[in-house]
């Protein structure tokens, strides 16, 4: 079996919705692409939907019945398998022309890559013998893009049976993991985010689907998004204790990426790549003396070299010229484009009149709020449906949401079972309590702002499926959250799949204007978030003093680490690229100077 990606990028999972069905879109054209598995009540509605696409009987899979979570998504994934083995079968067998989907399949892919330059030799040729055999050798190379999957870590809420006791293995993280596991997808790997969850990782150990059937060879494997090598190497050892392999560290930008944002110490992309770059083997050497170590214990096969350990990354990218420095600086296996994709519906699901918002946001309409009941940074797109009925209900007396889906629950300040911070219920508690404390006027406006700002995310991000498919709505909630990275105030348009890839590989232009390096982005939305941080600052607090100083001199290094290797790696713009971290260096140094005391 042939694993090598087609394309040297890949559709990250977007939201809860957005890439729900992205490879019933893109799969057939060798695109990887993943799907968030973690709300089974979406993807109940979701095998109701496609069922029906495909002249099947839809035979519900209820909460009643027995390990229903799990079982919603096996059989969904397997579906989805099954329609996209399908379209493969069918564009295999269609017909070279101007247009057609094999046509399109191979025109897509890079410029450099073997089977596109044989296709364009096809095409041109005049010898009818040569032109039939290039044709047939062709259709015997078509293959799917990678169906994935996505579990949040965090997203790992307890279930109860009918007398109230907690059901084993079947928390929603492990019940979507057992499900992706018991699914029929091969060559397929689920990609864990938002850290190390013992519970998840340890259930892991006991699924024989992740185990290698050769050297190199899963059917099913492991990919975990990080944000530094530190991560990686706590993570990537944690799982090697159990005999499971790391195939891939997916890492992203803290902040300049969708939906939920890690904010870090002030580390930068580049710096940080750069040490996956020098230190990669060590990682892999490192990983595999400890996977063959417990492998052996077991009593299962171990392997003299280590499994291929792939290094991708996502978050920000908005040229070609940047995935290129990425791929060929940095060596990185893939590159992933989300945010730009949520303008392409070919590839994912917007609802029509969040698609026209999404062309219309610029720069100011992409906040980091406090918006996400996890207390976790989220970068939010202004002006939604769902904003428009969280304001209603403040408005009306009535801050928060019904709490329908629950899979963000965590809190227990007011209850013995953990609530939901956008819920009703925590609201009007919490706002009571505020309301005691008899602050003054200000001060109580920006915790009461803090407090009604937590946004139903369950059902926001499921939303724009349910919209544009005309499902039947959560409990009649209809508002649609979207969550693009700040990269969405650079493409204004909607586009085609392959408008949208060869846009990736530099054969066309979609973005209007100039736009900042991805680097200097990611370093500004860092700047930003300091100063944030720093005006907050009330009090000589020394343990905050000293991490606020420790980011503003990380920023610093970054920005020296950039002067040093931009030559290496830009080969045009390099004096706007410099004249910018001079402007941002300036602005770093003047913040910690002004406002932490010596």
């Amino acid at each position: 079996m042939n694993n090598t990606p087609l394309h040297t990028f890949h559709i990250p999972v977007l939201g809860l919705a957005y890439t729900i069905d992205s490879p019933v879109k893109v799969a057939r054209y060798g695109i990887n692409s993943v799907i968030s598995i973690i709300e089974d009540k979406l993807i109940e509605l979701m095998r109701m939907h496609y069922y029906k696409e495909v002249n099947k009987p839809y035979i519900p899979i209820t909460p009643k019945e027995h390990d229903y979570r799990a079982r919603r998504i096996t059989d969904y994934l397997n579906l989805i398998d099954d329609i996209v083995k399908e379209q493969v079968e069918k564009l295999a067998s269609a017909a070279f022309e101007t247009g057609s989907e094999i046509s399109k399949y191979f025109e897509m892919l890079p410029d450099e890559h073997s089977l596109r330059l044989l296709y364009i030799e096809m095409m041109h040729s005049d010898d009818s013998s040569r032109k039939s055999l290039l044709a047939d050798y062709l259709r015997k190379q078509v293959r799917a893009g990678r169906i994935d999957v996505n579990i949040m870590t965090k997203v790992d809420k307890n279930n109860y049976d009918a007398d109230g006791t907690i059901l084993t293995d079947s928390s929603d993280a492990l019940a979507a993991l057992r499900g992706y596991a018991n699914s029929d997808l091969t060559n397929s790997a689920v990609i864990f985010s938002a850290g190390l969850n013992p519970r998840l990782f340890n259930y892991l150990e006991t699924l024989q689907a992740f185990r290698p059937k050769g050297w190199g060879i899963f059917d099913k494997s492991v990919v975990v998004k990080v944000s530094d090598f530190r991560s990686a190497l706590i993570q990537g050892k944690y799982l090697a204790k159990k005999g499971i392999w790391v195939s891939e560290f997916r890492i992203e930008s803290g902040l300049n990426c969708g939906g939920h944002a890690f904010a870090t110490d002030g580390s930068l992309l580049g710096p940080i790549l750069e040490e996956f770059r020098i230190r990669r083997d060590e990682l892999k050497d490192s990983l595999h003396t400890l996977y063959n170590s417990v492998m052996q214990q077991k009593g299962l096969a171990t392997f003299p070299e280590p499994h291929p350990l792939k290094i991708t990354v996502q978050g920000g990218i908005g040229t070609s010229e940047e995935a290129n420095l990425l791929l060929s600086y940095y060596d990185v296996a893939s590159t992933g484009w989300g945010t730009p994709f949520l303008l392409c519906p070919e590839a994912t699901t917007v609802d029509d009149s969040t698609l026209h918002q999404l062309c219309a946001a610029r720069e100011n309409d992409i906040l980091l709020s406090k918006n996400s009941p996890l207390g976790i940074r989220f970068n939010y797109l202004k002006g939604t449906s769902s904003e428009t009925e969280r304001l209603a209900r403040i408005r009306a007396g009535k801050p928060g949401s019904p709490c329908t889906e629950k899979h963000l629950v965590s809190n227990t300040e007011f209850t013995d079972k953990p609530i939901c911070t956008a819920s009703h219920l925590y609201q009007k508690m919490k706002i009571a309590q505020l309301q005691a404390l008899n602050l003054p006027a200000d001060e109580y406006e920006k915790q009461y702002r803090d407090i009604v700002s937590k946004e139903c995310l369950c059902v926001g991000l499921s939303n724009a499926v349910t919209t544009h498919y005309k499902l039947p709505p959560f409990k009649q909630m209809r508002g649609i959250t979207m969550c693009p990275g700040p990269n969405v105030a650079y493409f204004n348009k909607i586009v085609s799949l392959k408008e949208m890839v060869d846009y990736i590989y530099g054969r066309c232009n979609i973005v209007d204007g100039e736009r900042p390096h991805m680097f200097i982005k990611e370093l500004s939305l860092n700047i930003a978030y300091l100063q944030e941080q720093l005006q907050q600052l009330t009090s000589a607090n020394e343990k905050t003093i000293r991490e606020l100083r420790a980011f503003g001199d990380n920023l610093l290094a970054g920005i020296a680490y950039y002067r040093k290797r931009s030559s290496d790696f830009l080969q045009q713009r390099a004096d706007i690229f410099n004249e910018a971290l001079n402007r941002c260096e300036v602005e770093v140094e003047s913040l910690v100077a002004y406002k932490l005391p010596a």
